[in-house]
């Protein structure tokens, strides 16, 4: 067809070609292939160059994410350990002071360990950010909406002021929680988007994925060789699994969404603070609408209490505690606890990070029930 698909289409049909013509792509679990002979080695030789099945995987992806060069990985800290390898001691990066934990702190060992300069600040203060960024900065490391404080930066005021100042600085955008079906950082100006496939991408939580997208050449060649040096890419099977769970992406972020904003809504009826960009209440809901054609699945909202937070979470009956988010069934943590308790309490009270902060992660289940749920676990835990 010479018409442009919409993205839901093109996230169903995956262009393969395949020996049997099978109707979906093979899981080729090969760790070698035969060469013809020594002059034709072929385009495959060993897995962790190469396959034939993450091959497919990743030419999807790149179609999806709208990417020049898209390399899938075996996690999404993988996926970040690859892109900040390109930096040297003495390096300088700008970061955001509301990051996943696991973000937070591979930061903090390339600064204890790598020498490198790195600094953490309010990203929706955008005087204050682009203050930051000078002609020494090498690499920016961006969320929006941030987790889990759901906190929203603008990225192409940013990615320009960045590049204005250092042409050669890589803006690095973790876009998780948006998925290619909400944003698409790389029209933005960022000149690295990655994700946690573990979560939205893949949607089951049966696989750990990562994925790093570029449209530079040259930052894709430094990234090949990270990946293909350090054996970071994805398995066969596991490329199998998240090509399949891509097929139902659109599906399952609309619901979620849909579900999110109804418990959000639900929330603040209550008098109770939340944190999620679907709101107008949201500080910024207008930055957020601009550059995002959604608004995503992922809330937070504060008790008061730490001991609240605690008894509410326990008095839940379809929220599974755990850390992660993107799963089909709805999940809840205490990020102070789980996802970011590698970031010391002094760190997090310096960033205004609030103890009882609850994460809530809207899966496809009805609304109505997830909402009573919280209701009974609000009434077992005494509040409101």
């Amino acid at each position: 067809m010479t018409k442009k698909l919409s993205l839901e289409t093109e996230l169903v049909h995956v262009d393969d070609t395949n020996t049997h013509n099978a109707s979906i792509t093979p899981a080729y679990m090969s760790a070698t292939f035969k060469a013809k002979d020594l002059d034709e080695m072929g385009p495959y030789d060993y897995t962790r160059s190469g396959n034939p099945t993450r091959s497919a995987l990743q030419n999807h992806l790149s179609k999806i994410m709208k990417a020049k060069h898209v390399y899938a990985l075996n996690s999404g800290m993988a996926a970040l350990d690859v892109i900040v390898r390109s930096l040297n001691p003495g390096d300088e990066v700008v970061a955001g002071d509301d990051l996943y934990g696991g973000t937070d702190r591979l930061l903090t060992y390339i600064k204890t360990f790598n020498h490198i300069k790195v600094g953490h600040y309010d990203t929706t203060n955008l005087e204050l950010i682009t203050s930051k960024i000078t002609k020494d900065t090498k690499m920016v490391v961006l969320e929006s909406p941030t987790n889990p404080l759901i906190k929203i930066c603008d990225l192409k005021a940013i990615a320009d002021h960045a590049h204005k100042q250092n042409p050669n600085c890589v803006v690095v955008f973790d876009n998780t929680m948006m998925t290619p079906l909400f944003m698409s950082p790389l029209e933005l100006g960022a000149d690295i988007q990655y994700e946690s496939a573990t979560k939205y991408l893949n949607g089951h939580h049966d696989i750990m994925a990562g994925v790093i997208a570029t449209n530079s050449d040259e930052l894709a060649k430094k990234i090949f060789f990270v990946i293909n040096a350090t054996g970071a890419g994805i398995a066969p099977f596991d490329s199998w699994l998240l090509l399949r769970g891509l097929k139902t992406l659109a599906l399952r972020v609309e619901r979620q969404q849909e579900n999110a904003m109804k418990i959000a809504k639900w929330l603040e009826s209550q008098n109770i603070k939340v944190r999620y960009p679907g709101l107008e209440s949201h500080p910024q809901y207008e930055l957020h609408k601009k550059q995002c054609k959604g608004t995503g699945a992922v809330l937070s909202f504060e008790t008061g209490d730490v001991a609240v937070s605690k008894r509410i979470i326990a008095a839940c009956e379809l929220y599974s505690v755990t850390v992660s988010f993107g799963y089909v069934a709805s999940l809840i943590s205490l990020p102070c606890l789980m996802s970011h308790a590698s970031i010391s309490a002094e760190t997090r009270k310096e960033r205004e990070f609030p103890e009882d902060l609850i994460r809530l992660c809207a899966g496809i289940e009805s609304a109505d029930d997830l909402i009573e749920d919280l209701a009974q676990a609000f009434k077992v835990a005494g509040f409101r």
